[in-house]
């Protein structure tokens, strides 16, 4: 081979080298940028979802769990399941979400929680939407749950009596109709509370139950001439079908008290509730701490609401021909 030729060759094969050393470079920083990331816990996370039944409170619960999530700066793919107010389709999404083996699994209210705690001892489970979730067998104790399960309450200690108290004594009703469905153990609770209250203040609750939405107005109607007033707590089907209570109870000039501040909204006279964002933002933070941190479930304290305050919808106030006592220290609300 010639000089001229040799030359070429060497040429070529130093430009060959250059570039694999470039290639093999490029590669270790791609190595790096991956280890960078799995370092630093860019993953993405599948959260399962379980809400019972639509309505506004609940999804507001929702919103603020997923807020939370995102506040923290977790990628999320989330799974999401609605029982629609059914038993059955409740146990069957519970036993979907189990199967697809999420990271945690967020369910909102009573049965849904229910249901995938009877599905999993193993998932890291929260709950928000719950009235007694010592009662309903998903935590030991609120201060220390054991288990898989933890997250918020529905129920602060001073709301129902608050509420009985204030049908007692400002709008002197005698006797209380209050409409939920006796399946729900949440419900169930609130009405034994609700009871215990009015003995207090001497007065009475006259029940009525309705398993199904569409049997809440026909139940509402068969208490409407037997009572003073309704109080609506924090029932899954009524709240779902409130629209019915206040229809019925609004023809005859009945008023109704609520036991969530978005039911206010929807035009219920008031309530002494509190904001179900912030106990579903509560439960997203507590997942964003078992996902980012490693947290057990067992060792994060369940918790109630944190701030409790009074609602009255002026407009339903003067439809009623109620008049706003400020002594009642009320925020009011059109």
């Amino acid at each position: 081979m010639g000089e001229i030729g040799m030359k070429k060759r060497f040429s070529l094969l130093a430009l060959t080298a250059t570039a694999a050393l470039a290639l093999a470079a490029c590669g270790g920083d791609k190595a790096a940028d991956d280890s960078s990331k799995a370092e630093s816990g860019d993953k993405t996370y599948n959260v399962g979802i379980l809400q019972y039944v639509e309505h506004p409170s609940l999804n507001e619960a929702t919103k603020g769990f997923k807020a939370a999530l995102d506040e923290a700066g977790l990628d999320v793919k989330y799974q999401e399941e609605n029982a629609q107010g059914d038993a059955s389709i409740n146990t069957t999404a519970a036993n979907n979400l189990v199967a697809a083996a999420p990271d945690v699994i967020f369910t909102n209210a009573t049965p849904s929680a229910q249901a995938v705690a009877a599905a999993t001892s193993d998932i890291p489970t929260l709950f928000t939407s719950v009235t007694d979730a010592v009662g309903a067998e998903l935590i030991d104790s609120m201060e220390k749950p054991g288990g898989n399960v933890t997250g918020t309450v529905d129920t602060h200690p001073d709301a129902i009596p608050n509420t009985v108290k204030f049908l007692a004594e400002e709008l002197e009703a005698k006797k209380i109709g209050m409409v939920f469905n006796s399946g729900e153990q949440n419900s169930r609770v609130q009405v034994d509370r609700a009871k215990e209250a009015a003995k207090e203040n001497g007065v009475t609750i006259v029940e009525a139950s309705a398993s199904t939405s569409a049997e809440v107005k026909q139940a509402t109607e068969s208490l409407v001439d037997k009572v003073d007033a309704f109080y609506i707590i924090t029932d899954n089907t009524v709240v779902s079908a409130l629209e019915s209570v206040l229809d019925v109870a609004e023809a005859k000039k009945k008023p109704v008290m609520v036991g969530e501040l978005d039911s206010v909204a929807r035009g219920g006279l008031g309530a002494y509730g509190f904001s179900y964002y912030d106990i579903g933002k509560e439960a997203g933070e507590m997942a964003a701490e078992i996902l980012e941190d490693g947290k057990k479930p067992a060792d994060i304290p369940a918790a109630y609401p944190a701030n409790l305050k009074f609602e009255i919808n002026k407009e339903t106030a003067d439809k009623l021909g109620i008049d706003i006592d400020k002594d009642w220290d009320a925020e009011v609300v059109e």
